[in-house]
This record gives C-alpha cells, structure tokens and sequence, in this order.
C-alpha cells in the first residue's frame, strides 16, 4: 500500500481522486511522514516536500499533492 492511499484513507476518502477534489484548490492540504514506520499525518502546504513529523522529529512529510503527482 502506497503512503498516498494510507493517507486518502485516514482522511475518510475512498478514493484518490475524492481527495483530491476536495483539497485540489486549498490553501492547507493533508500530508503524512514517509518513513516506513510512521503514519503520521497533519495539514500542510499543498506544495510541502520536508515538513515537520512530531512522531520522527524530522523532516519527513510531503503533501497529498506532491504525493499525487500534481504539483
């Protein structure tokens, strides 16, 4: 299972593409860390590569967005 359908599923979606007509056009979009062992997930920027992780304490987060391939 990929990390973005780990994170369509904790944000309630059934799909990637219901995800992603809700938060397509937003300012603060879900992204989650992507180490192996962590699930953490938490709003972020659409366009977030590196951002805070408060379970690794690292810079390990990406967008939803980023994720999908549209940014």
């Amino acid at each position: 299972m990929s990390k973005l359908t780990d994170l369509v599923r904790s944000e309630g979606f059934e799909s990637e593409a219901a995800l992603l007509e809700e938060y397509g056009l937003d300012s603060v979009v879900p992204g989650i860390c992507m180490r192996s062992d962590c699930d953490y997930t938490t709003s972020v920027e659409p366009d977030q590569t590196e951002g805070w992780c408060e379970s690794c304490d690292a810079t390990t987060v990406k967008s939803a967005l980023i994720l999908a391939g549209v940014i």
